[in-house]
């Protein structure tokens, strides 16, 4: 049996590489474990649709993780990570052809919301300051472990706030915005947390995610989201840490009530001296790698009902040439699009469609153009489109397009993804259709398949849902990214602040860590 590591960490996702790069500087001996040929979990991008084609297979902004401390005192930059912030950031259009835009300055963002309604623009830019006000507050609440319930709500300030902390998408923008577009704008910000627009969660989501982009930006990777575990595995092997590809962890070994190794499949042993932390989706974790045997059976009984949430759709597309929206050059420039309906009521439509099963008629497409923004991802004079649908059921019982018989994945995926483009192409992207040299469709199942940890084709280890975020997620007993055995934590995005490029996670997680070895945290100033 091989031993002589302090710490094991399983999947070399963003988070398992962050939380490893703390505790090699913190002085442990560190593995990190992967089952894929590369690290990165949901922070990969491969040549999906062919040669000289670059996609972001899973995340594609980056943008939280502006709000950590985490790539300043890793030393990202130094270690190849390179930014591009584009102006305009951020773009909604509409099958009116109009288009709104998140621009690089607030004077500028509130010009574009203008457009559709003055009195939204200046409610805009009084959201937006209290954003900034109440900035420091929610940066140190995100980049530290979430505070126990009793500790939450015994402070005088949450009360205030116990409203809009649990306010509906609908509600909140019905409060605050007059024009229909301008409301459809923000409660789409809310579908980056799976929320629908009547979903408990989504104004305050809403309101955090758009402020966000106006403060500091949604940035592409150049040259790749895969920089980002690239730049990370710089750090720990500089610091002495190892990381191992295609190593699937079957079991983590308990004895005494402690973790002691892991089997790999094939049967290899590794053992630790210390801890082992877990970047795996919460079910993975509790269920196949620890077993309810060492959890006990109330533990796998919570983690058996775990939430999702709702799965993603995927198109890459290669095209011959770009392709210019009907909205106009800014949206053109944008990194990041969403093509939506005109209303609340179409993205009320579509949730109730995908949540009863049925293949959304309207679903809201976030659109990545990539290489506007990066020309490295594509041959010169073509170009790299990425479409993410917002959302579809796993299971599919029935249609609401009028289009599609069947109700398999396998079997109704291409057919789907025809119907998405020709709707791009009939409402937002004029010629995309034709503009089109090769695809990939990527089902929920395609995703599932591609890395086990997104599971039912999602992205976020778990719903974000009033019973499963800060000390709740993913469930109470493991809300503290501690485990029922004592020496096995969890550092991903099942844990507190959830899924995203955050890095967040990996970091707190590390926190809880060194504490618990009375070891100094390597992050702290």
């Amino acid at each position: 049996m091989a031993s002589g590591y302090n710490a094991i960490v399983v999947g070399a996702g963003h988070n398992g590489l962050c939380c490893a790069c703390y505790l090699a500087k913190a002085g442990l001996k560190v593995l990190v474990l992967e089952q894929y040929s590369s690290p990165g979990g949901m922070t990969i991008s491969e040549e999906i649709v062919g040669p000289g084609f670059l996609s972001d297979i899973h995340a594609s902004g980056y943008l939280v993780a502006k709000l950590t401390p985490a790539p300043e005192e890793l030393g990202l930059a130094e270690h190849g990570l390179e930014l591009t912030t584009p102006d305009p950031n951020w773009a909604q259009v509409y099958p009116s052809s109009r288009c709104l835009t998140v621009r690089r300055t607030l004077k500028a963002t509130v010009a574009s919301i203008a457009q559709f309604s003055r009195q939204d623009g200046k409610t805009w830019g009084k959201l937006y300051q209290r954003y900034l006000e109440a900035k420091p507050a929610i940066v140190t609440k995100m980049n530290a472990p979430p505070r126990s319930l009793a500790v939450e709500f015994a402070s005088p300030e949450i009360i205030d706030g116990y409203r809009f902390h649990f306010q509906s998408a609908r509600s909140w923008v019905n409060e605050n915005f007059t024009s229909a577009e301008v409301k459809n704008f923000f409660a789409c910000c809310a579908l980056h947390a799976a929320l629908s627009p009547d979903d408990a969660l989504g104004a305050e989501f809403a309101w955090l995610f758009a402020s966000s982009v106006q403060d500091v930006g949604v940035s592409i990777v150049r040259g790749g989201m895969h920089k980002v575990p690239q730049a990370l595995a710089h750090v720990l092997q500089a610091n002495g840490g190892e990381i191992r590809t295609n190593a699937k962890v079957d079991e983590i070994v308990i004895a005494n009530g402690r973790a002691k190794a892991v089997r790999l499949q094939g049967g290899e042993i590794i053992g630790v001296d210390g801890i082992v932390a877990s970047n795996v989706d919460p079910h993975h974790l509790v269920l196949d790698l620890l077993g309810e045997e060492q959890v006990g059976p109330a533990v796998a009984e919570k983690i058996r009902r775990y939430e999702w949430g709702d799965s993603f759709f995927v198109i890459y597309a290669a095209l011959d040439r770009p392709v210019c929206y009907r909205a106009g050059s800014e949206a053109d420039e944008a990194g990041y699009v969403h093509a939506a309906g005109e209303c609340l009521s179409d993205l009320s439509q579509m949730f109730a469609q995908c949540r009863a099963g049925l293949l959304p008629a309207m679903p809201m497409v976030g659109i990545i153009n990539e290489s506007v923004i990066d020309p490295s991802r594509a041959p010169a004079g073509q170009a790299l489109m990425k479409f993410v649908l917002h959302f579809v059921p796993y299971h599919v019982v029935g249609d609401a397009t009028g289009r599609i018989c069947g109700a398999h994945w396998n079997e109704i995926k291409e057919e789907y993804a025809d119907y998405i483009i020709d709707r791009l192409s009939d409402r937002f992207l004029p010629g995309l259709r034709d503009r089109i040299i090769a695809r990939v469709v990527q089902s929920p199942l395609d995703l599932e398949r591609r890395i086990p940890s997104a599971v039912h084709g999602t992205h976020q280890h778990g719903a974000f849902l009033p019973y499963q975020i800060g000390s709740m997620r993913p469930i109470p007993e493991l809300g503290r990214y501690r485990t029922p055995v004592p020496n096995v934590y969890v550092c991903g995005a099942g844990s507190h602040p959830g899924s995203g490029v955050t890095m967040a996670a990996g970091r707190n997680a590390a926190q809880i860590i060194c504490a618990d070895l009375n070891l100094g945290f390597p992050g702290e100033a």
